[in-house]
């Protein structure tokens, strides 16, 4: 039963006949992953507890940065630099004391994915990057749990669940991974802060209608929002029955390395320099390449350098020197290292990659360009 103050608490949701006490219990009762605690996260989570959802896990391992709080509404100015679950721990029990909350300080992986989801009811996947939906998605798949899925870019985004057994999974809509460097991530390609409040909103709606048993859910279809137009649309996902993970004769039956899968695992080969060798480097003539996006690149660059993003570098590859050593950089060394591989692959030589990014740069106290 209800506590008086829970009553009180829920007292509008105990007014809905589509929820009333019996719905608050299951709410109270029901649990809640969120993979990902950021920009689709924060709001995600925030509601959840609110509503009442008796237990969220929060799996995530990163720091609160000053690029988060554009977007990020669980952290503000107070907390830079603190581990996000705790802050977001705080803040959520601090809304709702009747909620527990349970942190999972660690990176989502193919060895940890099993036992962490398992315990809960609805997972609500909150993750910026292909590896880990994949990775949510098989896991969901073979514990035959509702994945609720939202993507942002730029001024859009999109929501759906996945749900063995009820429609399709993530792999039915995107059976393959985009090409590494095709798909700027939101550091790349920027996000209207508001964006991942709308989607993540979306979410949570569907995680408590899922754990009402009420309504009408996003099963089998895609909800496509276009913020700069205001525009909501939807299409219809059918299940795939060759699906590869959920389908009549699946070949893949256990998590792999999604990482190899997406290929966005950092390619071996070519010098990693410290910013204080890169310094060096670049004074004793070394051509600095900058792999980011034009954005990127306005906000602050290393003196001396060219502009020439990833996407780019294929077709503009002749604009480069070959009598030269090519240092490349971009925020974390991630894509830059990908650059390496292709300028290796292309015939140059010497080519080095700044560890760490300008990021690192920028810690180590070398001199930026910022307009």
């Amino acid at each position: 039963m209800l506590s008086i103050e829970e009553r009180n608490r829920y007292a509008r949701h105990l007014s809905l006949p589509e929820v009333g006490p019996d719905g608050q219990e299951r709410l109270r009762n029901g649990s809640v992953l969120i993979v990902g605690v950021g920009g689709l996260g924060s709001p995600a989570s925030l509601y959840l507890a609110a509503a009442g959802v008796g237990r969220i896990g929060l799996v995530d391992d990163d720091r609160v940065d000053e690029s988060n709080l554009q977007r990020q509404v669980l952290y503000d100015t107070r907390s830079l630099g603190a581990p996000k679950l705790d802050v977001a721990a705080d803040r959520l029990t601090a809304l709702n004391p009747h909620v527990r909350v349970t942190a999972h300080a660690t990176r989502l992986t193919s060895e940890n994915a099993l036992e962490i989801l398992r315990d809960y009811d609805v997972v609500v996947d909150g993750s910026d990057n292909f590896p880990t939906r994949y990775l949510v998605n098989d896991a969901c798949v073979f514990l035959e749990k509702p994945d609720v899925y939202g993507s942002v870019f730029r001024f859009a985004g999109q929501a759906s669940v996945f749900w063995r057994g009820k429609g399709p999974c993530y792999r039915c809509l995107y059976a393959e991974p985009p090409p590494p460097g095709l798909v700027p991530s939101c550091e790349e390609g920027g996000v209207l802060g508001v964006v991942p409040g709308l989607i993540g909103l979306v979410q949570a709606t569907e995680a408590i209608k899922l754990l009402l048993g009420r309504g009408k859910s996003l099963v089998g279809r895609l909800l496509l929002v276009d913020t700069l137009q205001m525009s909501f649309r939807e299409i219809g996902v059918p299940r795939n029955p060759d699906c590869v993970v959920c389908g009549h004769a699946p070949s893949v039956t256990r998590l792999v390395d999604y990482e190899a899968f997406c290929g966005t695992r950092v390619p071996e080969g070519g010098e990693e320099l410290t910013s204080d060798q890169t310094f060096e480097r670049a004074r004793g003539g070394a051509f600095l390449l900058d792999v980011r996006e034009p954005a990127e690149w306005s906000r602050a660059r290393i003196d001396g350098a060219t502009l020439i993003p990833l996407r780019e570098l294929p077709k503009r590859i002749d604009e480069l020197p070959r009598d030269r050593e090519i240092i490349c950089y971009c925020a974390t060394g991630i894509r830059s290292a990908h650059a390496v591989k292709a300028l290796r692959d292309a015939g140059f030589a010497p080519v080095s990659n700044l560890a760490g990014g300008i990021r690192r740069w920028a810690a180590d106290g070398q001199p930026l360009v910022k307009v």
